[in-house]
């Protein structure tokens, strides 16, 4: 694709604060442990790499992901569901390349009781925009085991492309070794993926329409 870059924004994922009408993403903090615990409970990360189970794991991991954070390679956010206040979930963008202008969503968990609410819908549509009309990244990836074909339907859903899958991709606990499916939106599919989801969002919330 021919792109004049001197166009864009300086590529350079930072903790933001993304506000839409069914969730509000804000900067994670380690005091979100005990509340992502409450809203994640056993095997709502069973997808992770490593589950995160309990309030105990979450306070191993947080530390580790703001880690990343303040060395400039992840931006962890912890979802917010506007109607209740209630801590709902976690995403991050994670494997950022400022040189080449693309990252990662990953890390996403939704708790069980907000699935089908149209808050991973939202949240997708506002980490997408920031990434692509904010900090002019020319391409978004996602990455999930391709035994989750929840996952891997959800992505399709959204408009993200298909790309390939990684063998022997990661080790996991159990008898096996993880395979990995790559997707990704790139900047000249972000219009017609940016309009899909807003669709989404509108069948799933009317009253936000």
């Amino acid at each position: 694709m021919s792109l004049d870059l001197a166009t864009l924004p300086t590529f350079d994922p930072r903790p933001a604060t993304l506000t839409g009408q069914r969730v509000l993403l804000r900067p994670a903090s380690l005091e979100d442990a005990p509340a992502l615990a409450a809203a994640c409970p056993p095997g709502t990360t069973q997808w992770f790499p490593v589950p995160v189970d309990d309030e105990a794991a979450w306070r191993r991991v947080l530390p580790l992901a703001l880690s990343q954070q303040d060395q400039g390679n992840e931006v962890v956010f912890t979802m917010v569901d506007t109607t209740t206040g209630q801590v709902c979930g976690s995403s991050r963008y994670i494997a950022i390349e400022r040189v080449h202008r693309r990252l990662e969503i990953g890390w996403t968990v939704i708790g069980p009781a907000w699935h089908g609410t149209g808050i991973n819908t939202e949240a997708k549509l506002l980490m997408l925009g920031h990434a692509f009309d904010t900090l002019g990244a020319t391409r978004v990836e996602f990455k999930t085991d391709s035994l989750n074909t929840r996952s891997r339907a959800a992505l399709r859903a959204i408009g993200a492309v298909e790309e390939g899958t990684f063998r022997n991709h990661m080790v996991v606990p159990g008898p096996r070794l993880r395979h990995s499916v790559y997707f990704s939106v790139i900047r000249e599919e972000w219009s017609d993926v940016r309009a899909g989801l807003r669709n989404r969002f509108q069948r799933q919330h009317p009253a936000f329409a």
